[in-house]
């Protein structure tokens, strides 16, 4: 397995937003492997995603995934339609960036307003009129439609068990086996399945591509699940997954002190190095 840290890690619960270029020179400070993109600061300007592929290069460090945020879970064709094109957009974004990931959600009702969201534990009620198979097949649908762009750039979507439609093993799997493609495998979240966590993580390994190793150093926001990342290395080891560990630190702490945290806490705990 090679370590990395998403940028995602510097601008959770902070009130100023480090550039990509900024956690590049931490990463390859901390020793580790890569880093994984978050798509909203990057946009989609040529000039300055290749930029930041050539400063990869010269600091040996892998582009691994770009990580972006969508949502299937609309009730009109046109909503889901937008998604799509935003997910193909991005999709052509991560070939040009080199990463053979990109991080997908598959979305949620929007029903009720975030906060109240968490403290429910990602559970919320549907849209007045439909229901969760109806989310279903609209986010399968949609993945469906993004395939073919897939496999032109050569980039897996990689479904992260993020509350929603996957926020159970069983359905994110379902979604997975539904749409039946090489191009559609999964990122697993160790800090997002907050019943049976560790069966649940041990059901999806064999989809997994990627795996967010969730940290919280400082305390967390909405919640602050303890991850026993030996056990977390077992289950991965038993799957013999060899792929990136990406730090997503999720915790009050300036990600300045808390990522080598993380970094230190994995390479111990999972033997990584």
């Amino acid at each position: 397995m090679r370590m990395g840290t998403t940028t995602y890690s510097w601008q959770f619960a902070q009130e100023k937003m480090r550039s990509v270029e900024h956690v590049m020179d931490k990463a390859f400070e901390f020793g580790l492997d890569g880093i994984e993109v978050l798509h909203g600061p990057v946009g989609s300007e040529e000039e300055y995603v290749m930029s930041l592929k050539r400063k990869a290069l010269t600091m040996g460090l892998d582009i691994y995934s770009l990580e972006t945020r969508q949502n299937f879970v609309k009730p009109l064709k046109e909503q889901r339609q937008r998604q799509v094109d935003y997910t193909q957009r991005c999709l052509d974004i991560a070939y040009k960036l080199g990463a053979p990931a990109m991080v997908i959600n598959s979305g949620r009702w929007e029903t009720i307003d975030f906060e109240e969201f968490m403290r429910r534990k990602g559970v919320e009620p549907p849209i007045s009129g439909y229901t969760e198979e109806s989310a279903f097949a609209w986010v399968v649908d949609s993945m469906n439609k993004c395939i073919p762009t897939a496999e032109d750039c050569g980039v897996v979507m990689a479904l992260v068990n993020n509350w929603g439609v996957t926020s159970t093993a069983e359905r994110l799997l379902e979604v997975v086996e539904a749409v039946n493609s090489d191009w559609l495998r999964v990122a697993m979240d160790t800090g997002n399945f907050l019943e049976d966590a560790y069966e649940s993580l041990r059901k999806i390994t064999r989809a997994t591509v990627l795996v967010h190793a969730k940290t919280y150093f400082g305390g967390g926001i909405w919640y602050a699940p303890v991850i026993d990342y030996e056990r977390v290395a077992a289950i991965l080891k038993d799957a013999d997954y060899r792929g990136y560990v990406s730090i997503v630190q999720e915790g009050r702490e300036d990600p300045e002190t808390a990522v080598r945290k993380a970094s230190e806490l994995l390479a111990s705990k999972m033997g990584i190095r």
